[in-house]
């Protein structure tokens, strides 16, 4: 990428961020109700506020510990599944449906059922994995195959041992694009580790302390605050991946 185009981008997303504040803007004064849309002022007043409070880092820590454990739990699973699925057409069969149906499913419907199972500490770790598995599965996966499709011949011509081919070649390889997915596939996580809080009415998250903020205390500036810290924690994660990628491919050259 050319500095030129680098700075297009920079440009363009400041405008984005830009466009973002004036809707914010003239959606405030065209309600002009604090209890439907609170100034930009009351929010982040708020969100200072909530910075400065225990409860909230409590709460911020709990909702951070269970999204990074679906992502690894999912990131871990999708892994070996996909490298299984590369390797042997059987297990890629056997996989097929059950990621569809994965894919598929209504996370309402999920919440319920694991709600009844499971406690609402634990069901939205598990929403959040059965959520990113088939999303990290069908990345790794069209990954493996773009390398495998490269080099499999190689690989079979010189009777390399499918062992060595998945932890010498085909990782090492596919590792830069799947990096590159995990930022997205992150915020994924969190979006749906929170929603699943909000749902569940987990204790100390911020999904718990969102639904308290809407319905008990009617506290709208609270909410867009809390919103704000999640999407300010999914940015964050999304340019560390981003780094790790550039690592990653940077290596592979």
């Amino acid at each position: 990428m050319t500095k030129k185009d680098k700075l297009l981008n920079l440009i363009f997303s400041v405008l984005a961020v830009a466009a973002i504040w004036l809707a914010w803007l003239v959606a405030f004064f065209s309600v002009k109700n604090e209890l439907v849309v609170p100034s930009v002022e009351t929010t982040f007043a708020e969100l200072w506020r909530l910075l400065s409070s225990a409860d909230f880092w409590r709460a911020f820590g709990s909702t951070l510990l269970r999204t990074l454990e679906a992502f690894a739990l999912s990131f871990a699973l999708g892994l070996a599944c996909a490298l299984a699925a590369s390797l042997w057409r059987c297990v890629r069969a056997f996989l097929a449906p059950i990621v569809s149906v994965l894919r598929t499913i209504p996370t309402m419907a999920l919440v319920l059922i694991l709600l009844l199972w499971t406690s609402p500490a634990a069901a939205p770790v598990l929403i959040a994995m059965l959520v990113l598995f088939p999303a990290f599965y069908a990345s790794t996966l069209a990954s493996l195959d773009e390398v495998r499709a490269e080099y499999g011949e190689m690989a079979r011509a010189f009777r390399i041992p499918r062992a060595r081919q998945a932890f010498r070649l085909y990782l090492p390889l596919a590792a830069p694009p799947v990096f590159g997915q995990l930022g997205a596939v992150f915020s994924l996580g969190l979006k749906i580790t929170v929603s699943g809080e909000v749902l569940a009415v987990t204790a100390r998250s911020l999904g718990g302390m969102m639904q308290q903020a809407a319905l008990l205390y009617m506290n709208t500036a609270r909410l867009m605050a809390l919103t704000f810290s999640a999407v300010a924690v999914g940015f964050a994660f999304e340019g560390l991946f981003f780094l790790l990628g550039k690592a990653a491919v940077r290596w592979r050259s």
